[in-house]
C-alpha cells in the first residue's frame, strides 16, 4: 500500500480518472491517499503540467496540481486541458481540495467536514458567483451558469449515500491508514486536540494580536484575541459529515462572514461551500468537485485545518471510486471524444434565475 510499483507497465491510455488539486497540501493529501504509486512517463512537449500516476483499487488515476501561486478558474482550466491532451482516455475529472463553509441553520457544516458539488432544483452543482454583467440601475445580473457533474458520478453518489446511512462513512478510517502509512504526515494531516472548531457570529471580525516588535500583526494560527463567547452555541460533533449541494466558485479569496452569507442570499440560501477553481473546469473537464472545509471564509480564516480537510476530501473521493466498477469506466467515452456541454444539460431553469 502506497509504494511505487514495478509492474505491470502502464502507458498514458491506461489512465481514465483525472483528479485536479490546488495547492501543495492537496497533492500531498491525494498521493498518499493511493494504494499504489507508478512510475512516471514521458509527456508530450507543451504539456506544463507536472503528474503524479497511481491507482485506486482498478481505478488508474492521473494527479495533477495547478502551479504554486496560480490558483484561481483560469489556471484550473488549463492544467485540465494539458492533462485530457496527454492523457486522451480519461473519462471523468475529480476536483478535490479544501474549501470554505457556508454554515447555515438548514446546514450543520463543520470544519473537517466534505462538501461534494450536485445540483440542486435550481442549480447546477457548480456556480460562478463572480461571472455577470451589470444592468440598468446597478444590478447585477450572474452569468456563470455551469454544467451538471458527470451522470455516471451523480449515480454513484445516491449509492455512497446510502451506504454510508446503512453502514457508515470511511472516510476517517482512510485517514487514519494514511496516516499509519506515512508517518511524517500525522502533524499536519491528522486531526488532533490542538484543532478548534469555533464559528464566530457573521458580524464578529477577527481581531489583531497585542504589538509585538513594535508592530500588530494578524495571528494566523489561532483567535487568542477574539471574543469566544460570541461565538455561535453548537452541540459538540467529532465525526465528520458529507454535505450534497451547491459549490460558489469564483477568481477571489473570501474571507468576509458578511460578504460570504450575501452570497448565500442572492443563490437562493442553497451554497454550502466557496472555493476559486471549479468554475474553470466544469463545461471543458466534465467532474465532481469534492471539497474539505478548513475555514468559514470569514476574517477568521487560517491554515490549522487545511491539511486535515484536504485529506478528508482526497479520503471521500477514495470512498467514491470504490463503488463506482473499473470496468464500467472503461465503456465510458473519453472526454475528448465528447463534444463541448453534451454530456452534462444544466437544469432548464437555471438561465432563468437572476
Amino acid at each position: 500500500m502506497g509504494e511505487t510499483s514495478s509492474s505491470p507497465i502502464f502507458t498514458r491510455d491506461d489512465y481514465t480518472v483525472g483528479w485536479v488539486c490546488a495547492l501543495s497540501t492537496e497533492l500531498t493529501a491525494s498521493t498518499a491517499m493511493l494504494d499504489l504509486k507508478h512510475e512516471p512517463l514521458s509527456i508530450p512537449s507543451g504539456d506544463e503540467n507536472s503528474y503524479t500516476l497511481g491507482s485506486i483499487g482498478k481505478h488508474n488515476i492521473v494527479i495533477a496540481c495547478l502551479p504554486k501561486g496560480k490558483q484561481g478558474t483560469t489556471s484550473a482550466a488549463v492544467v485540465a486541458a494539458q492533462m485530457l491532451d496527454s492523457f486522451p482516455s480519461v473519462k471523468f475529472g475529480l476536483m478535490i481540495g479544501i474549501g470554505g463553509g457556508v454554515p447555515t441553520d438548514d446546514h450543520d457544516i463543520r470544519l473537517g467536514d466534505v462538501v461534494v458539488s450536485t445540483p440542486t432544483s435550481s442549480f447546477p452543482g457548480v456556480v460562478q458567483w463572480d461571472m455577470g454583467k451589470a444592468k440598468e440601475g446597478g444590478s447585477f445580473e450572474r452569468t456563470g451558469w455551469l454544467n451538471n457533474p458527470p451522470r455516471t458520478l451523480l449515480t454513484a453518489l445516491h449509492r455512497l449515500e446510502t451506504q454510508h446511512e446503512m453502514e457508515g462513512s470511511s472516510i476517517e478510517t482512510y485517514v487514519d491508514e494514511m496516516i499509519t502509512r506515512w508517518p511524517r504526515l500525522k502533524q499536519k494531516y491528522a486531526r488532533c486536540e490542538s484543532l478548534k472548531d469555533i464559528l464566530f457570529a457573521s458580524d464578529n471580525h477577527h481581531q489583531v494580536n497585542p504589538i509585538e516588535d513594535g508592530r500588530p500583526r494578524l495571528d494566523k494560527e489561532n483567535c487568542v484575541s477574539c471574543d469566544v463567547a460570541k461565538s455561535r452555541k453548537r452541540k459538540r460533533r467529532n465525526s465528520v459529515e458529507v454535505h450534497y449541494g451547491l459549490i460558489a466558485s469564483g477568481n477571489k479569496v473570501v474571507k468576509d462572514a458578511i460578504l460570504r452569507d450575501k452570497l448565500n442570499r442572492d443563490l437562493g440560501g442553497n451554497v454550502l461551500c466557496i472555493e476559486m477553481e471549479a468554475a474553470g473546469l466544469m463545461d471543458s473537464f466534465p467532474c465532481l468537485i469534492i471539497r474539505g472545509i478548513s475555514d468559514y471564509a470569514d476574517s477568521h480564516k487560517n491554515d490549522a485545518w487545511q491539511g486535515y480537510a484536504a485529506a478528508t476530501a482526497a479520503a471521500f473521493a477514495k470512498e467514491l471510486l470504490s463503488v463506482i466498477p473499473a470496468h464500467e469506466v472503461k465503456q465510458m467515452d473519453n472526454i475528448k471524444s465528447k463534444k463541448p456541454n453534451s454530456s452534462n444539460e444544466c437544469s432548464s431553469n437555471v438561465n432563468s434565475y437572476k
